[in-house]
């Protein structure tokens, strides 16, 4: 299997720093986490798909949420954070009470 390859658009990059407080350096541990849940994108997927990562995040303390989707054999992270929603997703998938 082949390792995964990240990119992102640096302002965007920051931007997502500034508003929810962690880097899409940071955010590729959701990707690792052998419990996370990819889920379609539905709501912003008309030019093309996206999905959601929701995964544990470096210090496996919180639950990642990750906007991505694949361009050119890569995966391109659009957008992250720690959302309740996501939480929500990954306990009820994991079954985490």
């Amino acid at each position: 299997m082949s390792k995964a390859t990240f990119e992102w658009d640096r302002d965007k990059n920051l931007e997502n720093q500034e508003k929810h407080h962690v880097s899409f350096e940071d955010v590729q541990y959701a990707f690792l986490d052998q419990k996370r849940i990819i889920a379609e994108d539905l709501k912003h997927s008309q030019d093309e798909k996206r999905y959601y990562c929701f995964g544990l995040d470096k210090e496996k303390e919180g639950i990642l949420t990750v906007r991505f989707t694949y361009r050119s054999g890569h995966i391109r992270i659009i957008g992250a954070g720690y959302w309740r929603k996501g939480k929500k997703i990954y306990e009820q998938e994991n079954k985490i009470y």
